[in-house]
């Protein structure tokens, strides 16, 4: 008699390739991969054409409330939040053994916590980033309030907390006091796929990727590009990504003189031309001011590639770069810090630093794969 195979619920609002970003790459990631040891079922918004639930072999995929703009102004839409909170009372009726659920935005946490009550499942729950009261008070205000309490009381309802970081763990076990149980495992890399590519042949000085939102302070490395051209050093950049300040960005660019350098793609689509472009170029750059982890960082150093960051207190990536050999530099928030690490990097003769892959290991698909499936069972 064949044994019935486990059946995960993973619930989250956004996924790849539909929607880009370090976490829809994760759980595509691993809904793939776990899909070869448990019946995988994706919930989330509609974001393709067709049925509301559909299968692709290895994952089902379910459709709990239509498609709705995830930002609002820049800044995360509570009209979703609300309304895919609302949807996730839908998994009251579906069939899991296990639920696996993205921490943003929050509300949808208590609904699914409703559903582990009443199906008396495990609710399992990864945190990317954990923000504290300074952070939400200095991104809404007064009622940055609000949303504190809101990720304070969230972080008491998992069964299992999820970090995707070391020190994401850290911030959450400060929090939560032991009440529940913290295990990290952290955002991945393929590292197969980034040794076959081959770098761009449209090759640039600097290069960034991620989402265009405001905490990226992709704003920051134009006005140090801008700085460097006043020093008589030229620099040409590509901008890999979308989001809701490209349209400010473009104009930022221009109005700094710099349309003529600043090279914008919204346009990769695939892992292996996000690759090739990261290897085109000689030093990456990544100036956010808040990043739980920093996937697109480790990519940049797989590939090769010096990485800039700031010390941004709330820009866990740093900790990747210091963890590279000679993979780049951290230096402070500012425009002016950041065009002095580019020059120190471009000044650099000879190779490039070889590849430490004993590190980057760690982060291998598989690796990480083995781990988020030991805290679900």
């Amino acid at each position: 008699m064949t044994e019935r195979r486990p059946v995960i619920a993973l619930v989250t609002d956004a996924i790849g390739p539909y929607h880009h970003g370090g976490k829809e790459l994760r759980y595509l990631e691993l809904a793939n991969r776990l899909a070869q040891r448990a019946d995988v079922h994706v919930y989330t918004m509609k974001w393709w054409e067709g049925p509301a639930t559909w299968s692709d072999g290895a994952v089902t995929y379910h459709a709990l409330s239509p498609l709705l703009p995830l930002y609002s102004g820049g800044r995360r839409s509570i009209r979703q939040a609300i309304v895919f909170a609302i949807a996730c009372l839908r998994l009251l009726g579906e069939r899991f053994d296990v639920i696996e659920a993205d921490h943003m935005p929050y509300m949808q946490l208590f609904s699914l916590k409703l559903v582990a009550l009443v199906r008396r499942r495990r609710l399992v729950v990864t945190w990317h980033e954990y923000w504290g009261r300074d952070y939400w008070q200095s991104y809404l205000g007064r009622a940055g309030r609000l949303g504190w309490l809101c990720e304070s009381l969230a972080t008491r309802l998992p069964d299992m907390i999820i970090a995707a970081s070391p020190e994401t763990a850290t911030r959450l076990r400060d929090v939560t006091r032991s009440r529940v149980e913290v295990v990290v495992a952290p955002n991945g890399i393929n590292l197969d796929l980034i040794g076959e590519v081959e770098a761009d042949a449209a090759r640039v000085d600097v290069v960034v990727v991620g989402r265009l939102l405001p905490h990226k302070r992709v704003d920051l490395l134009l006005e140090a590009l801008a700085i460097l051209r006043g020093r008589s050093r030229p620099v040409t950049a590509r901008v890999v990504g979308n989001g809701p300040q490209l349209e400010a960005l473009v104009t930022k660019a221009r109005m700094l003189g710099l349309i003529d350098c600043v090279d914008f793609r919204q346009d990769v689509d695939s892992d292996r031309d996000l690759f090739g472009m990261l290897k085109a170029a000689r030093v990456a750059v990544f100036p956010s001011e808040r990043e739980g982890f920093g996937i697109a960082v480790l990519e940049a150093l797989a590939c090769g590639v010096p990485v800039i960051t700031t010390s941004a207190p709330d820009n866990l990536a740093r900790h990747l770069v210091d963890r590279s050999l000679g993979g780049g530099l951290v230096c402070e928030p500012s425009a002016h810090a950041i065009a002095d690490a580019i020059g120190s990097v471009l000044d650099r003769s000879g190779a490039p630093a070889a590849l430490d892959s004993s590190w980057l290991r760690e982060y291998d698909w598989g690796a990480i794969t083995d781990r988020v499936a030991a805290a679900l069972w």
